[in-house]
């Protein structure tokens, strides 16, 4: 089983453990919103465009909204089957559901107080840092000054160049991976003058 996988199966006992209401990372959105989004995803190819694309948001967000109408559990059976058959994403799964599944069982997780790091695999550590390199150089390209990733086992990461002052976030693939996306509740180091650690905080990280 892959890690997509194993992270898919995880979410949705997640899910069904939190319940409906419960808040997630995702802005406003509660668990059964977050289900929605997943399934318009990964099952309506005519609404999921928007989910990248601005100017189709509008009408995927209404599509979703309808599939939030639906109840958690009918939405989770969708989620736990992953891409239909006839989806485009179904032979890329372990490729573009990485990450996905990853950010947003954390975004389930986390969304409430209480919450603690899971111990991840090296091997699946290693595919989020991999992951991690390339998202990081979109997420930090506003950035004032240089930004370095850095693990504690030493690996290091250049995703953004810019003049001789330099921050350093340093912390394992996983929570580095997040902070790249956007997430606020991660476990990492900040190095480099105040001025420069807020800055690079305080950055818009959406893609």
């Amino acid at each position: 089983m892959s890690f997509a996988q194993r992270e898919r199966h995880e979410l949705v006992a997640s899910m069904a453990e939190k319940g409906p209401n419960a808040p997630t990372l995702c802005g406003q959105w509660t668990v059964r919103d977050l289900a929605a989004h997943l399934v318009v995803r990964e099952r309506r190819p005519d609404a999921s465009p928007g989910i990248m694309i601005s100017q189709l948001a509008g009408y995927t967000e209404s599509v979703r909204s309808k599939a939030a109408q639906r109840s958690l559990a009918d939405l989770l059976e969708d989620v736990s089957t992953g891409p239909p058959i006839w989806s485009p994403l179904r032979p890329f799964d372990a490729l573009v559901n990485t990450t996905e599944m990853f950010i947003h069982h954390e975004d389930v997780r986390r969304g409430s107080p209480g919450w603690e790091p899971r111990t991840l695999a090296d091997a699946d550590e290693a595919k989020l840092w991999a992951a991690c390199k390339q998202m990081a150089r979109r997420a930090y390209r506003k950035s004032p000054v240089t930004v370095v990733l850095a693990t504690p086992d030493g690996k290091r990461a250049t995703v953004r160049s810019k003049g001789d002052r330099q921050v350093v976030l340093t912390g394992k693939p996983s929570e580095l991976l997040l902070h790249a996306f956007g997430r606020n509740e991660v476990r990492l180091e900040a190095s480099g003058t105040a001025a420069d650690v807020d800055a690079v905080m305080q950055l818009d990280r959406s893609v």
